[in-house]
């Protein structure tokens, strides 16, 4: 069984396996910044939403679900696009997304009612499915023992998620109630300016500075071809892992300011900082994760991914509180009382980012491994589970602590579909043991990179 035409059949096939072309830093450099403003773009509400609420007059559940239909429109998208990158060029579909996101971006800022903010956060959350663009556009030019640092240096572009919380409160404040050139209001309706002339600049960058002749390792394969991986179990597994170690990311990143003014008592301000130590590490370490993939393997750091997300839940989700007994005498004792504390909460939750970080390069580091003629229809759905996982999440987090009464519950979640995944993920190892013993028990990671039927072979796994 292959997996795609073979490299005689499709030249550009060949490509991620080749010496990296003088073009691949260009493309790197230019999707990298593309996505980072993209995914600022896409989460922009969770800062914007304070003022829009107030303005506009909104329910707390009316708020919620402008975030909640960006980020829905963020993940839709994400298998056709990382399809259409493989067959007509990451360069187009990026610069075609740049231009289609800066329409009603600006068009946000002119809103005036809720149900046409809707209508616009929702079209602006097609901003989010860049990143499966950019994921088939760097596989196609960086060779394979290359790719798994490149595409985590691209992922970094997760920290997008922290420039509207830096930029925006001071911005918002400090031009409250000034009109620019007669028709650009000042406050919370500039940022969304800003970032649609943002876009329109990258995209006029884009078209000038990446290589015109593009690489794509699709350009001659029919859909039914492209489709095909998809019927893998394996696709799905590596999904799930998406949504533990992204669609937990997301959803942790807007849930976690009001965890900590809700239980802590902090101001939003200091909620926000506390959850760019989150944010950072969760971002900026995938370059590292991606290093590491292609150095020890990706399924060894998904292990140690999984390792870290399973302590750091796991004492997270204890409830504070003791257990008492009752005596026979009729008394009570309390006993092994149990409480944490804001900066012990915020180191764990900083081990958790870590993780994330990590392991978010990790799961795309078997993409092109496994996949190398699919990259983009296989990344593409990994990509729109794990923005999906963003999605429902949240909903999740807050009917567990409803059902439980626990705010730590929100842990409980995390544990559980790590826990689920590392499982499954162990299943599969000793089931590979047990086909291909010794030469897999030997070195599993080194076999993948080198033995294209071990690839074959776990197919149904």
């Amino acid at each position: 069984m292959t997996h795609g035409h073979d490299a005689t059949d499709n030249p550009s096939a060949a490509l991620p396996t080749q010496g990296r072309h003088p073009g691949a830093a260009r493309v790197l450099t230019m999707s990298t910044i593309s996505f980072t403003v993209m995914f600022a773009v896409w989460l922009m509400f969770g800062i914007l939403g304070i003022p829009i609420q107030k303005e506009l007059g909104l329910t707390d559940p009316e708020l919620a679900w402008i975030s909640a239909v960006a980020v829905l429109n963020g993940s839709l998208w994400r298998l056709p696009a990382g399809m259409l990158t493989d067959r007509i060029g990451g360069r187009r579909v990026t610069i075609a997304f740049l231009l289609l996101t800066a329409i009603p971006a600006y068009l946000v800022a002119h809103a005036n009612s809720y149900g046409m903010l809707l209508l616009l956060a929702f079209l602006v959350g097609f901003a989010g499915n860049l990143f499966t663009v950019g994921v088939a556009w760097n596989a196609a030019w960086f060779p394979r023992q290359r790719q798994g640092f490149a595409l985590g240096l691209f992922g970094a572009g997760n920290v997008g998620a922290s420039v509207t919380k830096f930029i925006g409160p001071a911005l918002i404040t400090g031009t409250a109630g000034v009109t620019y050139f007669g028709f650009i209001e000042g406050g919370w309706r500039l940022v969304p300016v800003i970032y649609s002339v943002l876009l329109v600049v990258l995209a006029v960058a884009t078209f000038l500075i990446v290589p015109r002749q593009d690489r794509m390792s699709g350009a001659s394969k029919p859909l039914s071809e492209m489709l095909a991986p998809l019927r893998h179990v394996r696709v799905w597994r590596f999904s799930l892992y998406y949504v533990a170690v992204f669609g937990a990311y997301v959803a942790l990143s807007a849930w976690m300011p009001k965890y900590y003014v809700s239980n802590y008592g902090v101001s939003l301000q200091t909620a926000a900082l506390l959850t760019a130590t989150f944010i950072f590490p969760a971002s900026l370490l995938r370059p590292v994760g991606g290093w590491m993939s292609d150095r020890f393997g990706a399924r060894r750091v998904m292990y140690l991914t999984f390792g870290l997300m399973l302590l750091s839940s796991g004492v997270l989700m204890m409830p504070n509180g003791h257990v008492v007994i009752s005596h026979a005498d009729g008394s009570q004792t309390q006993h092994l009382a149990y409480a944490i504390g804001l900066v012990p909460v915020v180191l764990l939750v900083f081990v958790l980012g870590c993780a994330m970080g990590i392991g978010k390069a990790a799961v795309y580091k078997h993409i092109p491994e496994y996949y190398p003629d699919n990259v983009g229809s296989v990344g593409g759905l990994v990509g729109m589970l794990g923005g999906l996982g963003g999605f429902f999440l949240p909903p999740l987090f807050a009917y567990t602590k409803e059902w439980s009464g626990f705010p730590t519950s929100t842990f409980f979640v995390i544990f559980v579909l790590t826990a689920i995944c590392a499982t499954w993920m162990h299943v599969t190892i000793l089931q590979m043991h047990e086909r291909h013993a010794p030469e897999i028990a030997r070195d599993i990671d080194d076999h993948l990179t080198t033995t294209p039927t071990l690839h074959d072979s776990e197919v149904r796994s």
